[in-house]
This record gives structure tokens, C-alpha cells and sequence, in this order.
């Protein structure tokens, strides 16, 4: 690997084709990462500006010093809801102090996931067992579901109650159910879902974001005696503004749990996809030098207003289906974004809360990877009880347990096995 990293591409982009390749899949990916940033941003209880601020500066950073060829690092589902988990109990969400806890929080993350890096312990990692990833990611998924549900039908639901306080809560209010908002949830939803055979000519979640919003449209033009729907806040810039971690004592202190949790996750996330990627590709990957370029990523992203930063699953999907190379089509994506957003960003305030509680919907869908547990489910007690001691630890407990809980069953259930 050469000093910097992305030098090791330079072959490639010698090769005819290549950078247009790349910069076309960049352009898909910029379009790609509108709707889910401020989506990503909702689910981690950010401004919805800050979910594409992740996809920004990480973005760069990450495809020029990682090591892989075709991962895009910025905003990530099971990362974003982590960060309102991790972060809610120490501010009110969406409050000025929040936004500083959380960014204070990306620069501590990003500071060990380096210094895991250069302590050459990208091995760790593959430590953890892939049954509490899985048991994870489809816990991960119930909470994007509870966390979305008051939006979607409209109730005043309370913020940060549990699966079944939740459910209650929303059961005995469905009176009050609101019309617009369920119409604009549900028309996303199958809109993503007929769009998705044309994802690779048109992101069907772009398609499902401006579908949805139409109809909502529509549906407020004809019924005018319904509600008003809720719109995301207007997007106050294209251009991420330079901000500062509070690195005094107590707030690091304070978050330090919260930073050992988030660099597991992230680390775990980001390692899992560059491998399958590299090995979709037949190409090379040095673990430890992905750390250190995740690690950068997040560094930098914390002084340009960005919350932590992990591997995307579809993006990274998206962008090797449209052709990238080499990582020039991962920061370029950024770039296009900055270009994109300076074109529509006073278009955000049209955009109901709502279609994007539908696209969360369909993001929590994707990560319940049901193939893979029902293979874990066949494969012995040893894979399913960290499994099932996993979800259910995700789902009724802290995140932060739920991952400990799930490596410390497997480690018995596997000890015992013996």
C-alpha cells in the first residue's frame, strides 16, 4: 500500500474509460444520497442538512485513504439510528447542545478508529461473531420502524419510548390518525418498491421521494379540508459548515461509552462491506488501512458538521451496479452532491416528514437480512442463541448492551459447544 493510499489507483485511471465510468457512477450516487441523507439525518435526530454534510468531506476522505476500491463511506441506517440511541439521553434531540454532542462524538470516533489503525488491530473486528451483526442490523430495524410510526400516522407520539410503550401509545390514539401523512407513507413505500426493477436506470428511491411528494401534493389539493402535512426544514446551505468538538473533560467523559459502542459499530459496518465488495471484485484489502481511512474520514468530518460516518450498504451496492472502478467515483458522488444541492436545496421545505418516514420503512426492510437468519437459524443453538439474545437485547435494551450481551452469549454458547 503506498504512503497515500489513493495512488495505488493511478494504473487504473490511465486506463480509457475508467474516469468516466467513475464520474458517472459518482453522479448516480449524488443523486442516490439526497433523499437517504436527510432521511439518515431524521433517524439520527440531526437537522436533515447534517445527513448530507456525512456525505460530504467522510466521503473524500475515506475513498482517498482507505483501502477500498468501490465502498462509499457517509450516512448509514443502523449508525444513524445508534447515534440518537447513544446521544438522546444526554440532550434534547435536535437542540444546539445535541448537534455539539454529537459532533464531539464523530471526532472521538474517528480518533480511535486511527489509532486502531496504526496499532495494526484491523483483525479485531472479524472477532465479533457474524450472528450478533445479523441479530444487530434486524433489531436495528424494529427501531427505525418504532422511531417512524407518530410521523407516518400522524400522532403525537412521545420521542424515545420503547417498541411496546410505543405501540400502545399508538393504538389507543388512532382516532387521531391523520390521513395525509398515512397516504404520503404508504404511497413511498410502494413507489420504492415497483421502482426498484428500474434502480439502475433511475434510484428508485429518488423516484419513491418525488412520487410520494406528489401525491401528497395531490391529495392536499383535492381533500384541502385535511391537514397540513409537516415538510422537512429548508436546507440553510450546500456547503457543510466548519464546526468544533467540545473536547473538554466532561463531555468526553461523557461520551466515552458512547464512542467505544459507535467505533465497534461503525468498524464492524464498514469492514463487512469493503470485504464483500473486494471479494465481489476479486480485489485486495488491508484491513488496518481501513481503519485508518475511516478513521480520517470521521476527523475531518467532525470539524465540516458531519455526525458519524460508516460503509452505506446501498450506496456502495449503487455504486459498483453503475459501473465504478476505482474510489474517484466515491468523492466525486460528494462533489456532485455540493453541485446538486447548490441546484435544489430551497426545493427541501416541499418535503413531507412523512414520504421520508416511508423511505425509513423501506431502509428497515432491507436490513433485516432474512436469508441469512434463517441460515443461522438452521445452522445450530450456537449461532441462534446470539441471535435471538442480540435482537432482543437491540430491541428492548440499550445499543450499547445489546452488542456486549450478544458477543459475551456467543462466546459461552460456543465454549460450551465444546
Amino acid at each position: 500500500m503506498p504512503t497515500l493510499p489513493f495512488l495505488r489507483w493511478k494504473s487504473d485511471w490511465q486506463q480509457p474509460g475508467v474516469v468516466r465510468a467513475d464520474l458517472l457512477a459518482g453522479l448516480t450516487g449524488a443523486v442516490v444520497v439526497l433523499p437517504q441523507g436527510v432521511a439518515f439525518a431524521t433517524l439520527a435526530g440531526m437537522p436533515p442538512q447534517y445527513g448530507l454534510y456525512a456525505a460530504m468531506v467522510p466521503c473524500i476522505v475515506a475513498a482517498l485513504f482507505g483501502s477500498s476500491r468501490l465502498m462509499v463511506t457517509g450516512p448509514a441506517n443502523a449508525i444513524s439510528l445508534t447515534t440518537m440511541a447513544l446521544i438522546a439521553p444526554l440532550a434534547v434531540v435536535g437542540s444546539p447542545q445535541y448537534v455539539s454532542l454529537v459532533l464531539t462524538l464523530t471526532f472521538l470516533v474517528g480518533a480511535m478508529q486511527l489509532l486502531l489503525g496504526l496499532a495494526r488491530v484491523g483483525g479485531l473486528v472479524d472477532k465479533v461473531p457474524h450472528s450478533v451483526v445479523v441479530g444487530f442490523t434486524a433489531g436495528a430495524a424494529v427501531l427505525i420502524i418504532n422511531s417512524q410510526i407518530g410521523t407516518a400516522l400522524g400522532l403525537p407520539l412521545q420521542r424515545g419510548m420503547s417498541v411496546w410503550d410505543n405501540l400502545q401509545a399508538a393504538v389507543a390514539q388512532i382516532g387521531a390518525l391523520q390521513w395525509p401523512p398515512l397516504i404520503a407513507a404508504v404511497a413511498t413505500m410502494v413507489l420504492a418498491v415497483v421502482a426498484k426493477p428500474f434502480n439502475r436506470w433511475v434510484p428508485a428511491m429518488l423516484t419513491a421521494v418525488v412520487g410520494g411528494t406528489l401525491v401528497s401534493m395531490a391529495v392536499a389539493a383535492l381533500v384541502p379540508a385535511w391537514p397540513v402535512l409537516k415538510t422537512v426544514q429548508a436546507l440553510p446551505s450546500a456547503l457543510p459548515p466548519l464546526s468544533w468538538p467540545d473536547l473538554s473533560l466532561d463531555t468526553v467523559r461523557a461520551l466515552f461509552g458512547a464512542t467505544l459502542v459507535m467505533t465497534l459499530l461503525a468498524l464492524t459496518e464498514a469492514v463487512a462491506i469493503a470485504k464483500a465488495v473486494a471479494r465481489r471484485n476479486q480485489d485486495t484489502l488491508d484491513g488496518n488501512q481501513e481503519f485508518i481511512g475511516q478513521g480520517l474520514a470521521n476527523l475531518a468530518g467532525s470539524f465540516f458538521s458531519s455526525y458519524p460516518a460508516s460503509g452505506s450498504f446501498n450506496r456502495s451496492g449503487v455504486n459498483a451496479e453503475s459501473g465504478a472502478r476505482t474510489p474517484l467515483a466515491a468523492a466525486s458522488a460528494a462533489v456532485f452532491l455540493v453541485l446538486i444541492l447548490l441546484a435544489v436545496s430551497p426545493l427541501a421545505s416541499y418535503l413531507p416528514l412523512a414520504v421520508i418516514a416511508g423511505l425509513l420503512f423501506i431502509v428497515a426492510w432491507g436490513l433485516i437480512d432474512r436469508r441469512e437468519i434463517v441460515h443461522l437459524w438452521h445452522t445450530g443453538w450456537v449461532e441462534r442463541v446470539p441471535l435471538v439474545v442480540t435482537f432482543v437485547a437491540t430491541v428492548t435494551l440499550s445499543l450499547e448492551w445489546a452488542i456486549l450481551l450478544g458477543i459475551v452469549s456467543a462466546l459461552v454458547a460456543r465454549r460450551v459447544a465444546r
